[in-house]
């Protein structure tokens, strides 16, 4: 089941997690059950996700959960308005990550699933300017590449440029 995973990018993930909230704690993460919901639990995190609700048109649905830290992995770069979802979240922990903008490639969009598309593809600077000007203070950030087993210019762009933004905030 996991061999077709985004193993590097699960593992980045657990270990940024696991360096600003350790386990145990109880977790909202927002989007449906997924196989990195199964990944937080094997170590150790209660995990409430939600269940496939438009954040975009109902955000209050995250004050549906009481819980000591909400995450969000690659979430909001598929809302049109994550500052509204940012605001309501009433847990002061967040953790949560997107996908780089990268100049050589263009925002991704699924071509047979209409919800799966990226509305934003941020610049690391955009996401914190997000997260101050919803009330979240910036704790810890770290990026790491995605590369991709393909020759070519962009394959070897993707070795050594960061695609991925994990941020740790507070309120």
């Amino acid at each position: 089941m996991y061999s077709q995973l985004p193993i590097k990018r699960y593992g980045h993930t657990i270990e940024f997690l696991q360096s600003v909230l350790p386990a145990p704690a109880t977790i909202l993460d927002l989007g449906i059950r997924n196989p990195f919901s199964e990944i937080m639990e094997q170590h150790g995190y209660t995990v409430h996700n939600t269940d496939g609700e438009d954040l975009d048109e109902v955000p209050e649905i995250v004050k549906k959960y009481k819980v000591d830290a909400v995450t969000a992995f690659e979430i909001f770069e598929h809302l049109l308005s994550p500052l509204q979802v940012l605001k309501a979240i009433e847990s002061t922990k967040l953790v949560a990550t997107i996908p780089l903008n990268l100049w050589f490639a263009k925002a991704y969009r699924s071509k047979t699933d209409m919800w799966d598309r990226h509305y934003h593809e941020f610049e690391d600077w955009q996401f914190d300017w997000l997260l101050e000007k919803s009330g979240w203070e910036l704790k810890k950030s770290e990026k790491w590449t995605s590369p991709i087993n393909k020759i070519g210019f962009r394959p070897i762009l993707r070795k050594f440029t960061p695609r991925y933004y994990a941020v740790y905030a507070e309120k």
